[in-house]
């Protein structure tokens, strides 16, 4: 199997099955002497870790994040960081009465035409297990960045259920379950999820990801646009079906005059636009202002309520998915989601950083 390495200056490979041992990462290209505590890492983490409340998969994995290589003394050397997270709690059992079933929805057909073998336990490799790699190696990012660049994450719906954007609190997404900026509706989820949940079924969702303090020009104007990474790593991400930036589909409604965002300059000799329809891109380059992204997750997969399948002997037959999964896999999406922007935009500060010191060796 290829295509595990993600980047190009800084590059993220991930190993490891949803019931492995354990699950790790290599993060190469991370510059020198950047103070790296594991204590940074593990707080994204325990954004994204399975059990925290009854909402997500019950699956109780402390993901306790491990760094085994690329630091002395607590800074990185510039070699490449190797991490580690023990399994403690997978139950490769519940998968048994399935094994030889491919589940709707799933990659377990795909897999198993392309490769000729698959891990029916959690779905092996293509579990959404594997993505607290990449949240670990997207604090590392946050570190590259720096803290003038701001990465929030929120969910704007629940299914059928939206927020209501004039309500929107920051302060409000790290103080509930849902990662959700609209403090009235929360009574709304819980009662909403809770039924879907106790049916047996589940629900989707759509994330919104704002980025305050972006630097101008990352991105290339024609392959390597900064919005075309993006929407790339999004869609990267399990059960994303979507990508949209700034104003996004509801573009073919607008005309020229309404998407166009305007510019000005004030009294102080500043840049202002009058609107971010663009999403912080323009040309493929970043203009300076919030690049804003939304992503569609689809409904968890792995549901109680039986289902029209076949088995890996062309028969046809019935499913039934038990075990623990989430009712709605968007939520614990959200840091994962932040985690991507993250490796994308550092990777692109990394190569305009060559680009300006090849420049300097000309000159």
């Amino acid at each position: 199997m290829s295509s595990n390495t993600f980047g190009k200056i800084l590059s993220l490979t991930t190993w490891g099955e949803s019931h492995g041992k354990e699950i790790g990462a290599v993060l190469d290209g991370v510059p020198p002497n950047i103070e790296i505590k594991e204590s940074f890492i593990q707080k994204y983490l325990n954004q994204r870790r399975p059990g925290k409340s009854k909402y997500v998969t019950q699956r109780k994995e402390r993901d306790i994040i491990k760094i085994v290589s690329g630091l002395f003394e607590g800074k990185s050397t510039g070699t490449p960081i190797g991490m580690v997270i023990k399994n403690s709690d997978s139950r490769g059992k519940d998968y048994e009465e399935i094994k030889n079933k491919f589940r709707p929805a799933h990659a377990d057909y795909t897999y198993f035409k392309k490769y000729g073998i698959r891990d029916y336990k959690g779905g092996g490799r293509s579990s959404a297990r594997e993505t607290a790699m990449r949240v670990a190696a997207g604090a590392i990012a946050r570190l590259i960045l720096g803290p003038k660049v701001i990465i929030s994450g929120a969910v704007i719906q629940l299914g059928k259920k939206k927020i209501n954007k004039k309500r929107w609190d920051d302060t409000f997404i790290s103080k509930n379950d849902f990662f959700c900026p609209d403090p009235k509706v929360i009574k709304d989820w819980e009662n909403y999820l809770t039924k879907i949940r106790k049916s047996g079924s589940s629900c989707g969702a759509l994330i919104e990801i704002k980025v305050r303090g972006m630097p101008i020009g990352l991105g290339e104007p024609v392959y390597g646009k900064l919005d075309a990474e993006i929407a790339s790593a999004l869609m990267g991400i399990n059960a994303v079906k979507g990508v949209e930036i700034g104003a996004g589909f509801s573009v073919v409604s607008m005309s020229g005059e309404q998407n166009s965002d305007e510019m000005t300059i004030d009294k102080k000799g500043d840049l202002n636009f009058l609107s971010n329809n663009a999403g912080g891109v323009l040309g493929g380059i970043s203009s300076g202002q919030d690049l804003i992204c939304r992503l569609a997750v689809k409904p968890t997969s792995s549901i109680l309520k039986y289902q029209k399948t076949i088995t890996t002997e062309n028969k046809n037959t019935k499913i039934r998915t038990t075990g623990r999964h989430d009712p709605c896999v968007g939520i614990r999406c959200v840091p994962v989601a932040e985690a991507m922007v993250a490796l994308v935009l550092a990777d692109h500060i990394l190569r305009n950083n060559s680009v300006s010191v090849t420049k300097e060796r000309k000159n």
